[in-house]
C-alpha cells in the first residue's frame, strides 16, 4: 500500500516540475537578441523594403496558417512534449538560416523554417502546461500560471533586446540573429525533461487524419469557442502590428539603433505589469467583459496618439499604452478559451484557432506593410481607428470569460 501511494505524489511532483520547467523553457525560448533591431537588420543588413519585410512576415504567418492544424495533430498524436523539441530545434535552425546572406529568397526560407518551428510550438505549450495543472486539480489556476509564462517570455526580450542592439552595434546586424540560435537549443534540452500529462493522450492508435477532423469539428460545434475568437483575433492581430512599426517611428525620429533595444526592453516591462495584474485591472474596470471591451478602446486611441505625436516622447508614450493593453491580450484570451476544450483535442482546437490567427495576420501584414511605405502616420490612424470600431461593435458577454 506505501509503494502505491509514493507513485501518485512523485507523479504529482513531476507534473509540477513540468510548470518550473516551462518557466525555464519560456525563458531561454524569448531570448530574442534580435527583438530591437529585427526592422533594421531586413532593411539596412538585408537591403530590402518595408513592404517586402512585411511580405516576408505574410509568407511566414501563412505558412504558420498551412501548418497549424497538422502540427497540432502531431502534439496530440504524438505528444506535446515531442512537438515542443522538434519546435526549437526547427526554430534554431531558422534562425542560423537567416543569417546565412543578405538575400530576399534566404529570407523566405527562412519564414518558412521559422513558422514549422512555431506551428510546432503553437497550442503544444499551452496544451502541455494546461494538462500538468488539471493533472494536479489546479486548472483554476491557468490564468496566472499563462500570465507569469508570458511575462518571464517578455522579461527574456527585455534583457536580450538591450544586448543585442550592443552587439548589432559593435559587430553587426547579422550577428544578432545568428546568436540567437543559441537559447533556442537550450530550450529544446529543457523540453527534453517534460513529463508528458497523461489526461492529453489519446487512449488508442487513432488515424492521424481523424485526429485533425475531430479537432477543427470541435471547434466548429462550440459556439463559445467561435464568440471568444473571433472577438480576440481582430484586434489582437492589429495591436501586434506596432511591434513592426515601431522602430520605424524611432528611425523617424532619428534614435540611435543602439537605443532600439532599451525601447524594446520598456515595451516588454509595461506588457509585464499588466500580466501580472489582470485581476486587479478587472476590478477596476468593473468586470472582465469591461476590462476587454475599454483596453481596447486604450488601443485604439495609442495608435492615433502615434501617428500624431510632434516628438519622441509622446510617440513612446502611445507606444507603451498599445504594448500595454493590446499585445496582453493573447494569453488572457487563451486562459478563456482552455476552459472550453476536452484535453484530448486541445492542441489541435488550439493551433485550429492561432490558424484563424495567423491567416488574419497575414492578410494584414500584405495591406499594411503597403500602407506604411506610402504614409506612416496616416496607416497608423487607419489601424487605430480601425480597433476603436471593433471594440464598439464587440459582442462579448461576461458569462464567457471564466476563471
Amino acid at each position: 500500500m506505501k509503494s502505491n501511494s509514493i507513485k501518485p505524489d512523485l507523479e504529482k511532483e513531476k507534473y509540477q516540475k513540468n510548470i518550473k520547467k516551462f518557466y525555464a523553457f519560456r525563458f531561454f525560448k524569448g531570448l530574442h537578441l534580435f527583438a530591437g533591431v529585427l526592422v533594421p537588420f531586413f532593411t539596412i543588413w538585408g537591403g530590402i523594403s518595408f513592404t517586402q519585410v512585411m511580405i516576408l512576415q505574410a509568407i511566414f504567418t501563412f505558412s504558420i496558417f498551412l501548418l497549424e492544424i497538422p502540427t497540432g495533430a502531431i502534439a496530440d498524436f504524438f505528444g506535446r512534449k515531442t512537438s515542443l523539441v522538434i519546435g526549437a530545434v526547427v526554430t534554431a535552425i531558422a534562425a542560423a538560416a537567416y543569417a546565412i546572406y543578405p538575400n530576399f529568397w534566404v529570407f523566405v526560407a527562412a519564414e518558412v523554417l521559422w513558422a514549422l518551428g512555431g506551428a510546432l510550438l503553437s497550442g503544444a505549450d499551452h496544451a502541455l502546461v494546461y494538462d500538468s495543472l488539471k493533472e494536479l486539480d489546479k486548472e483554476s489556476s491557468s490564468k496566472k500560471v499563462f500570465g507569469r509564462m508570458s511575462s518571464i517570455g517578455l522579461m527574456a526580450i527585455a534583457i536580450a533586446a538591450p544586448i543585442g542592439s550592443l552587439i548589432a552595434e559593435a559587430i553587426n546586424l547579422r550577428a544578432t540573429m545568428f546568436l540567437s540560435a543559441v537559447p533556442m537549443l537550450a530550450a529544446a534540452g529543457i523540453a527534453l525533461t517534460f513529463k508528458e500529462p497523461e489526461i492529453g493522450r489519446k487512449k488508442k492508435k487513432e488515424k492521424y487524419l481523424k485526429t485533425i477532423k475531430e479537432g477543427i469539428n470541435y471547434f466548429r460545434r462550440h459556439k463559445e469557442l467561435r464568440t471568444l475568437t473571433f472577438d480576440y483575433v481582430p484586434i489582437a492581430v492589429l495591436a501586434f502590428f506596432m511591434i513592426w512599426t515601431y522602430q520605424v517611428v524611432l528611425e523617424k525620429f532619428a534614435v540611435s539603433i543602439a537605443l532600439f533595444g532599451l525601447v524594446h526592453a520598456g515595451i516588454t516591462i509595461v506588457e509585464i505589469i499588466v500580466l501580472n495584474n489582470f485581476v486587479s485591472l478587472e476590478k477596476i474596470f468593473n468586470g472582465k467583459r469591461n476590462y476587454l471591451y475599454f483596453s481596447a478602446f486604450i488601443v485604439g486611441g495609442g495608435f492615433i496618439l502615434v501617428a500624431l505625436a510632434p516628438n519622441v516622447y509622446i510617440a513612446l508614450a502611445g507606444i507603451s499604452l498599445i504594448s500595454a493593453f493590446g499585445l496582453t491580450r493573447r494569453p488572457l484570451y487563451q486562459n478563456y478559451l482552455n476552459k472550453f476544450i476536452e484535453s484530448t483535442n486541445r492542441a489541435t482546437v488550439l493551433s485550429t484557432i492561432s490558424m484563424i490567427y495567423s491567416f488574419t495576420m497575414a492578410i494584414s501584414n500584405i495591406i499594411f506593410g503597403r500602407l506604411v511605405d506610402w504614409n506612416l502616420e496616416i496607416t497608423l490612424i487607419i489601424i487605430g481607428g480601425l480597433i476603436l470600431a471593433l471594440a464598439a461593435a464587440s459582442k462579448l458577454e461576461e458569462g464567457l470569460l471564466r476563471d
